[in-house]
């Protein structure tokens, strides 16, 4: 039976005055030939990063068979370790990888290269060599952003930008800045699915407004000024028309109803203080954002590098402190398990996620919302500090053409990891062996996708084997 939309009880689209709260992308309450037209089966992709690495314990540590983060095997003939077991009814829904890394961070301090996770730029160990460039879930979202409400949505459990090598957010726009990551719930939840229809439209004009004022003072002012002032002014006027682009784009869905979402289930008031249910939402408004079509791009940093800030207590979800000091304790008795807990803690939520997404068929289109999201999960830290052979997982993706059910094992069993001693750190250490660079991987993500890029960053070629 199809559904109009006059059929809706209005009390449940008003929440207060002038705040709507509108239905949900769903093909019952439209017709379903223009529905399908627009919305069978979308390209979405989502990004996972976590902090500090991963259990690495070497072949002949009786650790290794239980807590080494990485399968045993290769191919499809691979055995998870208890650091991923959770994982294996999802296992031909995944691929798991190893020896990849970015070329310019392998002898680089781990806990440095958060910021070009996603970038794969040379930051640099400086400040003043600090470079960052486009990271790629933006590259995908300048592409098919304006299909949605909002291009990309942000998010962190620390909130803001961070500071050089020490990023609270993943994601870096065309010239290389951060952009601002959104750590609390409510917030998040407000952004997606609530809004005051009257404030949007002052705010709208008055964003216009002062749009034309400053594009009217730039023409002025390019008369009288030097070639290198101009150069300044044409970057200023680079951001201006960025602005410009969103506000046209505001314009086009200030009347445009907003997916109306049952938050009663919802507690939005949670922090990292409740470690295991404050992931479990933010993983939650990711599929909200990706269930409603509100967006198709997702980034979401789990923790900041180093164990700075309140979210390094997310540890205390399986019974630890700090999450950052158990890879300073590997080399104590059960250091290595300690940090295996952890992990299979973070393995396990993500699990969730891509369960979640494999449960709830495509709205209007094909097979689930699984097979038409890209799911990366990850980090730029293995073992101790260590900025080689990242632990890798891809989720999902099926409808355009990823493989999964396997292990590509490009590190063989030279995992360069080992637990800290006090001396020096395995990333001062030379390689044994080279990776492959990360960044034929976004290659191939990102045409998979359906961007036509056939190069990003450092990339030498592309990874068939997804």
């Amino acid at each position: 039976m199809r559904i109009s939309l006059s059929q809706i009880d209005r009390r449940r689209f008003l929440r207060g005055t002038g705040t709507a709260l509108a239905l949900p992308l769903l093909g019952s309450l439209v017709g379903g030939e223009s529905w399908a037209a627009r919305r069978v089966n979308p390209k979405r992709f989502a990004s996972f990063y976590f902090a500090d690495g991963v259990p690495m314990p070497l072949p002949d540590d009786p650790a290794y068979q239980d807590w080494a983060w990485f399968p045993h095997g290769s191919g499809s003939d691979f055995t998870f370790t208890k650091c991923m077991e959770t994982l294996e009814p999802l296992r031909d829904q995944l691929t798991v990888l190893s020896g990849f890394s970015h070329v310019a961070a392998r002898n680089v301090h781990g806990h440095n290269n958060a910021d070009q996770f996603l970038t794969a730029a040379a930051t640099g160990t400086g400040d003043m060599e600090y470079v960052n460039t486009i990271s790629i879930d933006q590259v995908f979202a300048n592409q098919i952003g304006d299909q949605t409400r909002m291009a990309s949505l942000v998010m962190s459990t620390d909130g803001g930008t961070g500071t050089a090598r020490g990023a609270h957010t993943m994601s870096f726009d065309r010239q290389g800045r951060p952009i601002p990551a959104e750590h609390r719930p409510k917030q998040i939840f407000d952004k997606l699915f609530v809004t005051s229809d009257a404030d949007s439209a002052k705010r709208l004009a008055l964003s216009r407004s002062a749009l034309d004022d400053m594009l009217a003072d730039a023409r002025s002012l390019r008369t009288i000024l030097s070639e290198e002032d101009r150069k300044q002014l044409d970057e200023y006027m680079e951001s201006v028309r960025q602005a410009e682009t969103k506000v046209e784009k505001a314009k086009h869905w200030l009347d445009a109803p907003l997916p109306k979402i049952d938050a009663d289930h919802l507690n939005l008031e949670l922090t990292v203080d409740e470690p295991r249910e404050y992931l479990q939402i933010m993983f939650e408004l990711i599929y909200l954002a990706f269930r409603t079509d509100s967006t198709r791009v997702a980034t979401y940093q789990i923790r900041r590098e180093n164990g700075v800030g309140k979210s390094d207590h997310l540890a205390r979800a399986v019974g630890f402190n700090l999450a950052h000091q158990l890879t300073h304790e590997t080399k104590n008795p059960d250091g290595w398990k300690n940090l295996g807990i952890y992990c299979r803690f973070l393995n396990e939520e993500f699990g969730r996620l891509v369960t979640r997404l494999k449960e709830t068929p495509e709205p209007a289109g094909s097979g689930s919302m699984l097979d038409n999201t890209l799911l990366f999960f990850g980090s730029a830290s293995s073992a101790f500090h260590l900025s080689r052979n990242y632990p890798l997982i891809l989720a999902g993706g099926k409808s355009f053409g990823f493989k999964h059910g396997q292990y590509i094992n490009m590190a063989g069993t030279d995992y360069q990891g080992g637990p800290w001693m006090g001396a020096r750190e395995p990333w001062q250490d030379k390689a044994t062996r080279e990776d492959l660079p990360l960044s034929n991987l976004y290659v191939t993500m990102l045409q998979r996708l359906g961007v036509p890029w056939d190069h990003f960053a450092d990339s030498t070629g592309k990874v068939e084997e997804v």
